[in-house]
């Protein structure tokens, strides 16, 4: 009992946490949109270009805490990359970053246990992909064809794979060559959809 209450107490603070970070985000992207920076692609990556390597080293540290410690959609900086650094830098970037956060996801897991879970993900998710960890089904199986996949709940996966016996070993060689394909899909595909809607 101490310990479910403890842990929702956390994620109490993680949520208003986040909350907080939203709020901030919704702020920056009404200044950027006042300015006019979301509505000229070419404004927004001069503005970050004038930041020098501050802006890139930035972005990637924010891309390993948001796949770390998951506390909001990392679809959205995964956009960001490509949008303000380009296809090729952005997507470097994005790469680095998610496979540094998910080894360190995994790591956290790996050192707390199935509580890790219940701090960052909601009991119906869990519910959803703990069948993947039964003593018959094939964990690694799924969660290899999941990380290929770009719409994936790749975050929580990372977590789960750390409650498993997958070692660290054969979860860096999944990551690393499942992650290139679906971030390509995912970041390319929705920046043309906001190219065509906006930037054109």
């Amino acid at each position: 009992m101490k310990e479910s209450l403890r842990i929702r107490r956390i994620r109490l603070i993680i949520t208003f946490i986040s909350r907080i970070l939203l709020v901030g985000l919704l702020v920056l992207l009404g200044y950027l949109a006042y300015k006019g920076y979301l509505t000229d692609i070419n404004k927004l990556q001069d503005l970050v270009k004038g930041s020098g390597v501050f802006g890139p080293m930035l972005f990637l540290i924010l891309q390993v805490v948001q796949v770390a410690i998951p506390i909001f959609p990392g679809g959205i900086s995964t956009i960001a990359g490509v949008a303000l650094f380009g296809p090729f830098l952005g997507f470097l970037l994005n790469y680095t970053g998610i496979c540094i956060g998910s080894l360190l996801g995994f790591h956290i897991a790996k050192r707390f246990g199935r509580p890790a879970l219940s701090l960052f993900f909601k009991p119906s998710t869990i519910a959803k992909y703990e069948k993947w960890t039964g003593p018959d089904s094939n964990f690694t199986k799924y969660f290899t064809i999941a990380i290929f996949l770009p719409f994936a709940p790749d975050d929580f996966l990372c977590y789960l794979a750390g409650t498993t016996k997958m070692s660290y070993q054969t979860f860096t060689s999944i990551i690393l060559l499942g992650k290139p394909l679906a971030i390509i899909v995912y970041s390319m595909g929705l920046f043309e959809v906001l190219q065509q809607l906006f930037w054109t």
